[in-house]
């Protein structure tokens, strides 16, 4: 008998994964997902489901440790402190009981691994990881799908230099101790090249999308426009993703405000550690056109997403931003939906790249003309439809970076970078009066 080919070994370690919803989330799962298909051996090392409500699901409540198979591959949970999405004590104190427990109650039953892949932020889980890889004698890569303390700094978050200071050295020790540094955005990876980690081991996989998840075809429920505040008649904007404190969502409100009294609605579905204020900061507005939504599981994302005539990506107004790529955006492309991008930086390019418009970060009065615009203008919302699917097809196919990814684990050697965007239709400029950002040529 011909013995089986021993398939190589992945151990991902994550505090955030499935059934929590969210942008790490959806990116880790369908990954491995795409990993299994391609004849790897994955297993992923997480927490109990808790994120952002702090809330553990009835399945998981009690259990310290539970193995699970899903889409091919393994997923072995530990018990964590489960906390909201909310107060820096207290989900540091989550974030430092996965930590220990992902060692303690998950390292035996996690099993063997060729490499240890461990994804941050969270912070903490790097020193696990670490600790996972060496113990096994296996290749460890971070992944960077954030600038993880300095994006604190900037939000004013964390304002202590001493604690910034220790935090900074600590991450930049956790990039020198792997054998790769994956990051999401080309500006990530210049930052990290810059603070003295070495360009050879720092590599760029960007954020993407699974095709078949999100598709134009996905029909549009009369139901969920109704709960979402709209009717036949209505144009549907809708903002869909974590309410954090980067986002600046209270623009978004801001410009709901202007256009009160047209057939236009605008709807929030989320949770997070600023909906408390969004909450309030509509009322204070008392705004008739915007309705205010709980989370929904992951795989009903796709149907919300369908019903949306216009769909936003805000970030706020800070220069470290324009490196970040918010992920929804290629959700949002590849369902066929238009998108508005309140962006500057790399987003911005892919949008106009991809035919959408871009205003300035938390500039409602831009934001709320090109929400008219669009409204007035289904042809243009077709066509923008039609161009950004054609985009992610072309670029950011979750399967394809999987690949890529892969590829980077076990051959150890650089990959070609992807082509540069090309433009598959005439760039859609903002129009006037809407001012177009500083980024954009």
């Amino acid at each position: 008998m011909v013995p089986s080919p021993v398939r190589s070994r992945v151990l991902l370690v994550t505090h955030y994964f499935p059934p929590e919803t969210g942008a790490p989330q959806s990116r880790l799962s369908e990954t491995a997902r795409a990993w299994a298909a391609n004849g790897l051996d994955v297993t992923v090392l997480t927490g109990m489901p808790n994120h952002p409500t702090g809330k553990i699901p009835a399945a998981y409540r009690g259990a310290w440790l539970r193995t699970e198979r899903v889409d091919g591959y393994r997923v072995v949970r530990t018990w964590l402190y489960a906390t909201p999405n909310e107060g820096i004590a207290r989900k540091t104190l989550g974030h430092l009981s996965f930590m220990v427990t992902s060692v303690l109650l998950g390292g035996r039953p996690a099993g063997p691994a060729d490499v240890v892949v461990v994804s941050s932020p969270t912070f903490f889980p790097l020193g696990s990881a670490w600790l996972l890889a060496r113990l096994r004698g296996a290749r460890l890569v971070v992944e960077v799908r954030d600038l993880w303390p300095a994006i604190f700094e900037h939000l004013g978050v964390l304002t202590d230099r001493r604690v910034l200071g220790v935090l900074e050295r600590l991450e930049l020790a956790a990039y020198r101790a792997a054998d790769a540094v994956v990051t999401v955005t080309e500006g990530f990876r210049e930052d990290i090249v810059r603070r003295g980690i070495a360009p050879r081991k720092v590599h760029v996989i960007p954020n993407g999308v699974d095709l078949r998840r999100f598709h134009p075809t996905t029909a549009a429920s009369a139901d969920i426009r109704a709960w979402l505040g709209a009717t036949d008649g209505d144009t549907l904007v809708l903002y869909l993703g974590a309410h954090g404190i980067s986002h600046g969502l209270t623009s978004i409100a801001d410009a709901a405000a202007r256009v009160t009294g047209r057939p236009i609605r605008f709807a929030f579905v989320g949770e997070g550690a600023e909906k408390r204020r969004l909450v309030g900061h509509v009322e204070s507005l008392g705004l008739a056109n915007t309705v205010l939504r709980d989370g929904v599981a992951r795989e009903e994302v796709p149907a919300v997403v369908a019903t949306a005539d216009i769909c936003v990506v805000p970030l706020r107004d800070v220069p470290m931003f324009d490196t970040f790529i918010p992920s929804k955006m290629f959700e949002f492309l590849a369902a066929g939906r238009p998108v508005i991008g309140a962006v500057r930086g790399e987003a911005a390019r892919i949008l106009l790249a991809a035919g959408q418009m871009v205003v300035p970060p938390e500039d409602s009065a831009a934001l709320a003309e090109a929400i008219l615009v669009l409204a007035a203008d289904p042809d243009r919302r077709a066509r923008m439809a039609r161009g950004g699917r054609a985009h992610v097809e072309a670029h950011y196919d979750r399967d394809d970076l999987a690949r890529r990814y892969q590829t980077l684990l076990f051959d150890n050697a650089p990959f070609p970078a992807p082509p540069p965007p090309t433009t598959l239709s005439p760039p859609v400029q903002v129009p006037a009066p809407v001012p177009a950002p500083d980024v954009v040529a």
